[in-house]
């Protein structure tokens, strides 16, 4: 087996909070059956307005009315902006897991990030403030490419000087994992940071946590 020579983490579910959690929360609060938004989301596939929105293809403004057409498409009735307040609630980091990041670097490994966003209304700014944490900051709106399409977690690895085979990879999709897995990545499905830490401890050869 390959040493681990570089690390790559998902952001929202792994170094932020979930947006699952936050799509729970507003399934709950609306009445709306359990992981019925992600069926949505799935159902409307690769053309649909959530992979257009990650893609960097759709604003969040000229998201919302496809969104909410392709979830009615799927019996399901949605506010996107509604949603999407939920969603920006649930960005607050992790101390553990930035906490991780630095000691990681500080061993010498190289540290990226990979993420699927989108852009919002606002003018850029400059990059996302968590992006100084990383050596590698990869966003789904700016390539033009999502998970689990094969080609961002290439493009990851070559920002970063290492083979698929030498990485790690964190996330909490399995889909996403998946993907990552069948390119030799090693893969951790991130449940709980307390969990996903020791695992990627026991990979690395020291603590994390």
């Amino acid at each position: 087996m390959a040493a681990i020579a570089a690390v790559v983490f998902d952001i929202g579910g792994v170094v932020q909070d979930s947006p699952l959690h936050a799509i729970a929360r507003y399934e709950r609060d609306h009445g709306l059956p359990a992981n019925a938004i992600n069926r949505a989301v799935v159902g409307s596939g690769d053309g649909g307005a959530w992979s257009r929105l990650e893609r960097g293809e759709l604003t969040l403004t000229a998201w919302c009315e496809p969104f909410e057409a392709d979830c009615r498409a799927q019996g399901v009735a949605v506010s996107a902006r509604r949603l999407m307040e939920y969603i920006a609630e649930a960005g607050r980091a992790r101390p553990e897991m930035l906490r991780a990041v630095e000691t990681l670097r500080a061993r010498g490994l190289r540290v990226g990030a990979l993420t699927n966003n989108w852009k919002t209304d606002e003018p850029a700014s400059g990059p996302p403030p968590l992006a100084r944490h990383f050596d590698a900051f990869v966003e789904s709106r700016a390539v033009g490419l999502r998970k689990p399409d094969p080609r961002i977690y290439e493009l990851v690895c070559r920002q970063l000087g290492v083979s698929p085979s030498e990485t790690a990879f964190l996330d909490d999709i399995g889909t996403n994992l998946k993907t990552a897995k069948a390119l030799g990545m090693h893969t951790i499905k991130v449940n709980e940071p307390a969990q996903a830490l020791r695992e990627l401890g026991a990979l690395v050869g020291f603590p994390l946590s």
